[in-house]
């Protein structure tokens, strides 16, 4: 069973290379929503009651919200041209997260958001909650703000971003094809791809927590020292990090009603202020940013990674990782396997459960598939390909007599009091260490030598990984 998340990412230290060799890519954007949100009077069955000023907001059933609504109000009459004063007069690119049925009430502020050079994407077709839609209906959702989009603006949106979304929203807008990125994600801070149905589609993460809705959320900022505080932080963070060598890109999300309030625009723009006072920062629209990756980092099929083989070529592939034990790849395959599982890491760590889980009576079944080492399997040349170079790697292919003769000693006294043959992963090893071990833990206990041997398979398969998979 193939797990759909991917908890893997880039790992520790993604390399990534920005324009001009900036420390990370900075990124704004307005969303407008502003006469697209739930109202009677748009012909939902109850007013809006997220992302607003008041407190506790409860939807009325069949009813206007005259106060909820004049708070909208404010984002369109007066919040979007302070933002788009400030943001136009420190010349910073922007994309605008547009609601179709917002846009088209709104030709104004639309005229404004093209004549400055801002990306207009599309934000839905409501802006409304589509967890509880069929696919079928978010379907149709999609075409008809495409359409609605394109009417308005004069232009096909290239990015998408829902927002309320359901769990079907980035496939269903991978399907309908045409999107240069999709934002409907919260998982890294770098791009990545998304594949659905024999298509991939390209992701640029958006942000909850560097976004002014925490002004009207429960843990939120309460001021715009708190705001610029945050985002401060978050920029420095990455561009830190950027200069290290692993540059990332940070989102800031604004609505009209909420950073276009006074006290909060005068935050943001001692936050604009901040980070244009630093050099290698790459200021972007996502549109933008969704271009340079696509040509920089273009999409790579993964159909060969271990998680995505069919069982009989996974099994041919990783059943030997483990001496002669290739039920253990089986058993690992009819598990849980995911992208974390892609990596030599990942995959030990699927393997070697398996193993650890299995009964003691299995668990040495496997240690005495092993060969002895320097033993007579190995000089009639029947050994496995990987034991065979393990063993030569740490010089036990050209013994002298007397050293042959140590290790046969060494086998028999083993195998005669533990039952299973002496294990060590020997590769890197030289055979004078390999020796000096073999002499000191002959004199275990056999509970104790048991789990050792175990832990030395484990080691063993992991090394094998390592020269087939990466990290």
């Amino acid at each position: 069973m193939r797990y759909p998340r991917n908890l893997q990412g880039y790992g520790p230290c993604p390399q990534v290379v920005w324009p001009n060799e900036a420390r990370i890519a900075v990124q704004f954007v307005v969303n407008y929503e502003e006469g697209g949100e739930n109202s009677v009077l748009h012909g939902d069955a109850a007013s809006e009651a997220f992302l607003s000023e008041i407190v506790g907001a409860q939807a009325w059933p069949g009813k206007r919200h005259w106060n909820m609504e004049s708070i909208y109000e404010y984002g369109a009459r007066a919040g979007f041209w302070r933002l788009h004063r400030l943001l136009t007069d420190r010349q910073v690119p922007v994309t605008v997260y547009g609601v179709a049925t917002a846009l088209k009430r709104s030709p104004a502020q639309v005229a404004a958001m093209q004549d400055a050079g801002w990306e207009v994407a599309s934000h839905g077709l409501k802006w409304i909650e589509h967890k509880d839609f069929s696919a079928a209906q978010e379907r149709a959702e999609i075409a008809e703000a495409i359409r609605l989009h394109t009417i308005v603006t004069g232009e096909r949106p290239r990015g998408w971003y829902t927002g309320r979304c359901s769990e079907n929203t980035l496939d269903l807008v991978t399907e309908a094809g045409g999107f240069d990125y999709v934002s409907d994600s919260y998982a890294d801070d770098l791009p990545y791809w998304h594949e659905h149905d024999g298509r991939h589609q390209l992701v640029i993460p958006y942000t909850l927590d560097a976004n002014d809705m925490r002004f009207a959320t429960a843990q939120g900022f309460n001021s715009g020292d708190q705001f610029f505080s945050y985002l401060k932080d978050s920029f420095d963070v990455l561009y830190a990090e950027g200069k290290g060598g692993s540059p990332k890109m940070l989102s800031i999300g604004l609505h009209c009603r909420l950073a276009g309030r006074p006290g909060r625009a005068a935050a943001l723009a001692r936050f604009v202020d901040y980070v244009k006072s630093h050099s290698k920062v790459w200021l972007a629209r996502r549109i933008d940013i969704a271009r340079y990756w696509a040509e920089a980092y273009p999409f790579q099929p993964n159909d060969g990674c271990p998680s995505r083989l069919p069982e009989e070529t996974f099994v041919a592939r990783f059943g030997g990782i483990f001496e002669h034990s290739d039920w253990i790849a089986r058993r690992a395959f009819a598990g849980e396997l995911s992208a974390a599982n892609d990596t030599a890491t990942g995959l030990h760590a699927a393997l070697t459960t398996v193993f650890r889980e299995a009964s003691e009576a299995q668990r040495f079944a496997v240690l005495i598939a092993h060969p002895d080492l320097a033993g007579k399997l190995a000089q009639a040349k029947r050994l496995t390909e990987s034991s065979t170079n393990e063993q030569a790697s740490a010089g036990l292919g050209a013994l002298t007599d007397r050293e042959r003769g140590r290790f046969t000693e060494l086998n028999d006294a083993y195998v005669e009091k533990f039952g299973f043959p002496f294990i060590m992963a020997v590769k890197g090893r030289s055979k004078d260490e390999i020796l000096a071990v073999f002499e000191s833990r002959i004199d275990n206990d056999r509970d104790t030598e048991f789990e050792t041997a175990c832990r030395q398979v484990e080691r063993i398969a992991l090394l094998r990984l390592r020269d087939m998979l990466p990290g």
